[in-house]
C-alpha cells in the first residue's frame, strides 16, 4: 500500500487549506501551530508520508489538475501560488500580505479555465474565478 501511495496524487483537500483564515474577511494568517491543531491524525501521517517521497515537487506539480495533459510550468506557477508566499511586517510596521498571484494567458483551448476551474473547485476562498466568457 506504500509504494501506491508513493506513486499516486496527492490529496489536495487539506493541504491547500492551510494557513487561509477562518472566513471570508479574515486577513490574519493562521500561525503553523493553528494550522496543525486543525489536522487529523490521518491528516498529520499522510504529511509524514508525503516527507519521504521521492521527487514530491513532481508529484504536486502532477496533482493540480490531473486530467489536463501537460502544462507542468502552469501547474508549477499555480502549485507555489496556493502554497503562497510570506506574510511579512516591515520594520515600520507596514503589513505585506505576501500572496502570489498568477495570470493565466494565452492561445484559445489551451486549458486556462480547466486550472481555474480545478482550485476554485476545492479552494473558492482562497482564488477569483475570472474568464472571458
Amino acid at each position: 500500500e506504500e509504494s501506491s501511495r508513493d506513486e499516486g496524487y496527492i490529496n489536495e483537500s487539506f493541504l491547500f487549506s492551510m494557513g487561509s483564515g477562518s472566513g471570508a474577511g479574515v486577513d490574519t494568517p493562521k500561525t503553523a501551530q493553528e494550522v496543525a491543531m486543525e489536522f487529523t491524525e490521518e491528516e498529520k501521517e499522510e504529511i509524514r508520508m508525503m516527507k519521504g517521497m521521492s521527487n514530491l515537487y513532481t508529484k504536486l506539480t502532477e496533482s493540480i489538475a490531473p486530467n489536463t495533459f501537460g502544462h507542468s510550468e502552469v501547474k508549477r506557477g499555480i502549485l507555489l501560488m496556493l502554497l503562497s508566499g510570506v506574510h511579512k511586517t516591515t520594520s515600520e510596521g507596514i503589513r505585506l500580505r505576501g500572496d502570489i498571484n498568477v495570470c493565466i494567458v494565452g492561445d484559445p483551448s489551451t486549458a486556462k479555465s480547466q486550472f481555474l476551474k480545478f482550485v476554485h473547485s476545492f479552494l473558492p476562498e482562497r482564488c477569483v474565478y475570472t474568464s472571458g466568457k
